[in-house]
């Protein structure tokens, strides 16, 4: 079983001059100050996660900018496992943000019709001065909430950093999620001011949010809300009113409340809150996660420039909403000098071929992007050196779901294979990665390169014995800590019960992240096989349905997604079984050939025990609104539980197709009986 895994493992890429990457500058950085001899990544690593000076040598590598420096690196908190860092620090997150005050362009932001707006250093802290100024008039203080119902463009990062800048903690959703999923949110943390747009534009078509955002404002009255801002038509720029309410007001007129100060940079502790992210809430009402300005800026400043090997010169593009992890990890890119690509709307619209073009004229040298986006271009059998050059590109970044080894060999030569492919597995509950690409190793097909620096990953199996040397699959896990643990829960106790029975519960002091994970003992490289609560057990044989989906590629030119969940109902199933669910592309048919076909290939690539009990056709594929796959949801309803869909969930009525498979018996006896009627 433990060879399966890497079976597909083969050399795909290797730096010509790995000496002069960000990591290996770093590593000698640190053998003159220390006075050590780390001859290699794998012993940098090493060193990494055995010294909490690690993270002292990081402050300085990162050109952390402050104003006190700190008394020591780590000190004990008010929440077992989660430790104070760099404590009597002083700094704020938007300084070392701004810090650049030229006419070089800061962000370029485009979109579905086709218009490119620019902005410059100068001009982005202009604004963000303007915004911070009308904040500090209409009082925003230190830790008040500021949210936003925002599209990914030049105005969430002012409102970010404007934010952050004085102190409040900030918090945004994408536009295309409910009133309801933004109420269950917004109202926990009860923010003083919210930020929405009135009118935009999604997969072609104008959305008009006026009834959602006055929804969103009625609700929020009774929970802290002192003051709604409408933004202006994202599609015209025209102001438009919702009315009904006194204090709300236009973005206009707000900002000609402020009264012209200076931008001054509240000097803050390093673990001073400065971003409110959510659990999926897939099965529940989502969780506040806390992050500090320190962590972050730490963390996604330590990953962009040793995983992606970022540079001032580069044009960071990922594509992301302003509701998922990814937002805030980009925004970050800007205290490393680079520009930064902001996309609005669907990548489909008008066509995918204009959306790549779009990432090839803007000169884009780091493109972070998702694994389905990938099988998508893949499967539509489009040749992207055909519609852009893609000269610049230096990375490839995919994230957010498994990535399959024909997608690593496809995307590599897809795209010029003059780049380095990278495979990052981290997490909202952290905002950065725990494993990732290193540019100065080689990349094997499937594999993610390695741990990342400071995050020491292990492989636990369910009694919290390290097995990653086996081969054999288990529990990611993290035993120490490091800065970007989330500083809270909102609304949690004191103690911080909520999360640490998240997180550290399960193995007693051990963070535990949920995911599925092998490391292969010959290379060190990783692979993330899904969600560990979503792990495929039938008969006592654990795997993760990323396997599955690595066969299932092969297929994505007739099927467009899959999901494959197991199903095991209370009091009825003694075991659990497995079930796959196929959405076909359009003009093609589920056929029994196609079912036996399937069969056939996981029981070749994987083995008898990996072959689904059913294999169905359903009309849609559940995704949260990042568009990651909704297996445990899915696995809930099958197995029988009357599970209320979240805000989250982009597509919610897909779930209501997959009730009727408790009765699995009946489908299945109808299922046979309609392929035999077609023979």
């Amino acid at each position: 079983m433990a060879s399966s895994y890497f079976d597909s493992s083969h050399l795909l890429w290797e730096n010509p001059q790995p000496q002069f990457t960000n990591v290996e500058i770093f590593r000698r950085m640190v053998n003159r100050k220390r006075g050590l001899n780390l001859k290699d990544y794998h012993e940098f690593y090493k060193y990494s996660i055995e010294n909490y000076s690690f993270w002292e040598d990081a402050w300085q590598h990162l050109r952390i900018i402050y104003s006190v420096p700190p008394q020591n690196v780590i000190t004990e908190g008010s929440i077992p496992n989660v430790p104070i860092w760099f404590p009597g620090a002083r700094l704020n997150y938007a300084e070392n943000l701004l810090w650049r005050n030229d006419d070089s362009i800061a962000c370029t932001a485009g979109g579905e019709p086709g218009k490119v707006a620019e902005c410059t250093f100068r001009e982005l802290r202009l604004r963000v001065q303007k915004m911070a100024s009308a904040m500090r008039a209409n009082g925003l203080q230190i830790g008040d909430r500021v949210a936003a119902v925002v599209t990914n463009s030049i105005e969430a990062v002012v409102l970010a950093l404007a934010t952050a800048s004085i102190g409040g903690i900030y918090s945004s959703t994408a536009t295309d999620m409910g009133s309801q999923g933004i109420l269950d949110r917004y109202r926990q943390i009860q923010p003083k001011f919210l930020f929405s747009e009135t009118e935009v534009m999604y997969a072609g078509k104008t959305v008009d949010l006026r009834d959602k955002v006055a929804a969103v404002i009625k609700g929020l009255q009774l929970h802290g809300l002192k003051c709604a801002v409408l933004l202006p038509s994202a599609i015209t720029a025209k102001e438009i009113e919702v009315g009904g309410d006194p204090n709300t007001t236009t973005l206009r007129k707000f900002l000609a409340t402020g009264t012209g100060s200076e931008l001054v940079f509240e000097q803050l502790p390093f673990n001073h809150p400065l971003y409110i992210l959510y659990s999926s809430g897939t099965s529940g009402p989502p969780k506040c996660i806390v992050h500090s300005a320190g962590g972050v800026l730490m963390q996604t400043l330590k990953d962009q420039r040793m995983v992606f090997d970022m540079k001032d010169s580069d044009t960071l593009f990922q594509f992301t909403t302003t509701g998922w992890m990814m937002w805030n990890f980009m925004v970050s890119s800007l205290a490393s000098g680079c520009r930064m690509v902001l996309y609005d709307g669907s990548p489909f619209h008008p066509t995918l071929e204009a959306y790549l073009k779009f990432i090839s004229d803007a000169g884009v040298t780091l493109w972070g992007t998702s694994p389905r986006f990938l099988a998508e271009v893949k499967g539509r059998k489009i040749s992207p050196l055909e519609i852009g050059s893609f000269e610049g590109l230096r990375t490839l970044a995919v994230t957010g779901a498994v990535v399959t080894p024909p997608i690593f060999e496809w995307a590599q030569e897809a795209f010029g294979g003059k780049f380095h492919f990278v495979s990052t597995s981290g997490g909202t509950d952290v905002c950065c990665a725990f494993v990732g690409g290193v540019p100065s190793l080689p990349v094997y097909v499937g594999e993610i390169q390695h741990k990342a620096l400071g995050m020491a990953v292990e492989v636990f199996d369910e009694n919290g014995k390290n097995i990653e040397h086996t081969g054999q699959a288990g529990e990611l896990v993290c035993t120490k800590p490091h800065p970007s643990l989330p500083v809270m829960f909102w609304g949690d106790t004191p103690d911080g019960k909520k999360l640490h029975d998240t997180y550290f519960n399960f193995y007693p002091g051990v963070w535990k992240q949920g995911d599925f994970m092998v490391v292969n003992p010959k290379t060190k490289g990783i692979m993330i096989l899904g969600r560990s609560d979503g792990v495929l057990n039938p008969n006592g044989v654990r795997f993760g349905s990323g396997e599955i989906y690595t066969v299932m590629e092969r297929y994505n030119t007739i099927i467009e997604d899959c999901i494959c969940v197991g199903q095991r109902r209370a009091n009825i199933d003694e075991h659990e079984r497995v079930l796959l669910f196929l959405k076909m592309r359009p003009g093609n048919n589920f056929t029994t050939t196609l079912e036996n076909e399937i069969r056939s290939s996981i029981r070749t690539a994987l083995s008898a025990r990996h072959v689904p009990t059913h294999i169905f056709e359903v009309e849609d594929i559940p995704v949260t609104v990042n568009g990651k796959k909704i297996e445990i949801a899915v696995k809930h309803i099958v197995s029988g539980s009357n599970l209320k869909p979240s805000g989250t969930v982009a597509n919610p009525e897909s779930l209501n197709l997959y009730y009727k498979y408790k009765n699995i018996e009946e489908i299945a006896q109808s299922h046979r009986a309609e392929a035999k009627s077609k023979l």
